[in-house]
């Protein structure tokens, strides 16, 4: 598959400033979870980046509107393994979440088939992992299960997970002009925890 046609079908990637790879974003109004803990005072999503600033532009709002209707495209699979082959890192979406089992199913599709791309997974959407053995993930995939209470804990039940406080950080990127630069902490299984300072 061209990319040409890849990016007609899946609405392309994002290219965050921040980060070392390209990421794929869908409409944080989307979301499922977040979107309810956006309406709640003193959770990490309040005040949520990504339903602000340039994501109100009305060509930003397009882009994202087609990258969510593309996720049941029969060929999306075909097409994201196009657009992120020789990528050596990679985020799911900087902004928006799991849609549900088959958009997870279909991630885990695309990371086999990039075996040497690294890829993490930042979610809330809690009730999609509870029941699954983290050992089915693909190995170069990294779900992180994000805390829901600035300066609240980390969620116990998953092995990699992460936080937000205001005393506190491990993510370097607020002292580094906001890039990751070398870390790759969010993408190594080593790091249990991330803790990001809020923003």
């Amino acid at each position: 598959m061209l990319k040409k046609e890849a990016k007609e079908i899946t609405g392309g990637l994002s290219k965050p400033s921040k980060m070392p790879g390209p990421s794929y974003n869908l409409p944080a109004p989307m979301c499922i979870t977040g979107a309810k803990l956006a309406k709640i005072a003193g959770t990490v999503c309040y005040g949520c980046y990504a339903l602000k600033g340039r994501y109100n532009f009305s060509n930003v709002k397009a882009a994202l509107a087609r990258r969510i209707a593309s996720l049941t495209h029969r060929r999306w699979v075909d097409a994201m393994v196009t657009l992120i082959t020789g990528h050596e890192y990679f985020r799911w979406h900087d902004s928006g979440d799991l849609q549900g089992p088959h958009h997870l199913k279909n991630i885990f599709e695309v990371c086999k088939r990039t075996p040497r791309s690294w890829h993490w997974l930042p979610t809330r959407e809690a009730k999609l992992l509870q029941f699954l053995d983290p050992d089915v993930i693909p190995k170069n995939l990294l779900i992180r299960v994000s805390g829901t209470k600035v300066n609240g804990p980390a969620p116990s039940w998953w092995p990699w997970t992460s936080t937000v406080s205001t005393t506190t950080k491990t993510c370097p990127a607020p002292d580094q002009g906001g890039k990751c630069r070398s870390c790759r902490a969010c993408w190594s299984r080593d790091v249990k925890n991330v803790t990001y300072a809020k923003h």
